[in-house]
């Protein structure tokens, strides 16, 4: 199959499978991540396609929503490209990207590494950055019925990856857990550049956010 018609079928693809998806996993986080990832590859030497690919599939099936099993969304790409005669090459880098792309708690080694796999996890860190990021990760709190803040419960810096994927934290501790450790484990040039600027914004917003919490403003 040509490689537009392949990246195109993917998208409608995705889109029918995430029509009703919870709101910061939803087809439009996969546009941003996409875009982001076309916008970093520019300046990478990298396959498009598979970049294009990788960004996505990548989370057509998060473990979050399926019990947390983590051979659900591999199986589903790989599956869908197959149906659409992908070369198995392709199908095997798609499957690797998406098997490595998460933060699990960062206390995990990637079993893989490639430049398209770095361009596209960058994008999607970037999605969990500035304000974009915070209001994903409200929003993934609430879907939760996760506290905004609690000042008695610290947040966990040394979780393992199944702490991590268990944690049922307030939202305001995600942000010291993972968001803003986000910053300084970007892969690219690009990565590293735009999420200095969304970091930034985020501790902003922090400091607002206490600043409310504790009457001062």
């Amino acid at each position: 199959m040509p490689e537009n018609t392949l990246v195109e079928s993917t998208i409608k693809f995705v889109k029918e499978k995430l029509h009703d998806a919870e709101g910061g996993h939803d087809w439009f986080h996969i546009e941003r991540v996409l875009n982001n990832s076309r916008l970093i590859a520019g300046g990478e030497q990298a396959d498009l396609q598979v970049v294009e690919l990788g960004a996505l599939l990548h989370d057509i099936a998060d473990s979050k929503f399926h019990d947390g099993d983590e051979t659900v969304g591999p199986q589903v790409a790989s599956d869908f490209l197959r149906s659409q005669n992908a070369s198995e090459e392709i199908i095997d880098h798609v499957v690797k990207i998406i098997e490595n792309i998460s933060f699990k708690g960062g206390n995990t080694e990637q079993n893989f590494t490639s430049a398209e796999l770095d361009i596209v996890q960058d994008a999607d860190r970037l999605d969990a950055l500035g304000a974009i990021g915070i209001a994903r990760c409200f929003n993934y709190g609430g879907f939760k019925g996760r506290a905004l803040y609690d000042p008695e419960i610290e947040p966990n810096l040394h979780m393992t990856k199944e702490e991590y994927k268990a944690s049922d934290a307030p939202t305001i501790n995600h942000f010291y857990e993972k968001l803003l450790l986000l910053k300084d484990r970007m892969n690219t040039q690009t990565g590293r550049r735009i999420a200095a600027d969304r970091h930034a914004f985020m501790v902003h917003y922090l400091d607002q956010f206490y600043s409310e919490w504790e009457g001062k403003k």
